[in-house]
């Protein structure tokens, strides 16, 4: 068996691998297997082939982390205002109830609201909808 099948064999499991797992690094490991591979195909010896692999696989995972870092996830879209609508509007809160929760009417029917990060005594007043679990509204002092 060829230099290169093996090296192209092992691309494709790190690639089925990140199929199963998830895990998008593995792709960039993969592109290093592959350079690994056409190293082969070029007559490198093993020495250059795995120099190209690791060059181009640690590269590749080096950039996508400084990219990931550079570029921040979205929201969830529980507090994605791109998905919910109700996110960023304001709800006025009357009273509170012991347990930590309120009703509120809210675009024209009883919503349960719910503070985002639990405070010792909430006070009525204006609130502004920070996410939305099911139908109870997350909220944090406007």
């Amino acid at each position: 068996m060829d230099e290169s099948t093996i090296w192209w064999l092992l691309a494709g499991a790190a690639v089925a691998l990140e199929l199963v797992t998830g895990t998008f690094f593995l792709l960039m490991l993969a592109l290093g297997l592959s350079a690994g591979a056409l190293a082969a195909h070029a007559g490198a010896d093993l020495r250059l082939q795995l120099v190209a692999a690791a060059l181009v696989g640690g590269g590749a995972v080096v950039l996508w982390q400084r990219w990931r870092r550079q570029h921040p996830r979205a929201p969830r879209a529980s507090e994605n205002r791109d998905v919910n609508l109700d996110i960023g509007e304001t709800v006025h809160v009357s009273d509170w109830q012991p347990d930590g929760s309120a009703r509120v009417k809210y675009r024209g029917a009883e919503w349960t609201v719910a503070l985002h990060s639990p405070q010792p005594d909430p006070t009525p007043g204006a609130y502004r909808v920070v996410a939305v679990q099911g139908n109870r509204l997350l909220v944090s002092p406007a």
